[in-house]
């Protein structure tokens, strides 16, 4: 994927932009509200903390944002789910703890129209135990094993995907 540096930031400030507005969706599968927060769009820039990711996956993550809000408005079913135990920070009276919590993904996945063309994307849905559902991630595209041809819907653990 060829972009330049000016095209990735105009990509970048359009897609901050719309997220700014989002707030919340409605999804029917829950039956309730997703956050737009800023947790999901630090995903979107970073892969875990202190670690960015590459510009080009930046890239095609801002540049496909928009699609997030239509999947998750229109998911009637659920594709994937993940739960794990997992050290989450916590803001308390002191500060930030880090608090061992039971942590669900959701996986919702969509074949959409994303500029001129059909793509598929998946969009991430995080609930720490007690807390909001929120959106974390959409990714635009996904793997395949080269072995077996089967696709790799996430390297094991979506806080990283």
């Amino acid at each position: 994927m060829e972009f330049s540096v000016e095209k990735f930031n105009q990509v970048k400030c359009d897609a901050e932009e719309f997220y700014s507005k989002i707030g919340k969706v409605w999804c029917p599968y829950f039956g309730g509200d997703i956050h737009f927060n800023t947790k999901g769009l630090d995903h979107l820039v970073f892969k875990e903390w202190n670690k960015t990711r590459t510009i080009t996956d930046q890239y095609a993550r801002f540049r496909h944002l928009k699609l997030a809000p239509e999947v998750i408005r229109q998911s009637k079913t659920l594709q994937g789910i993940w739960a794990t135990q997992k050290f989450e920070k916590i803001k308390r009276n002191t500060g930030w703890v880090k608090i061992l919590k039971l942590t669900t993904y959701y996986e919702f996945i969509a074949v959409m129209d994303s500029h001129g063309s059909k793509i598929r994307v998946k969009v991430i849905v995080k609930q720490v135990d007690g807390g909001e559902k929120f959106f974390l991630s959409i990714i635009p595209f996904w793997g395949v094993d080269k072995n077996t041809g089967d696709r790799i819907m996430h390297g094991g653990n979506p806080e990283h995907d």
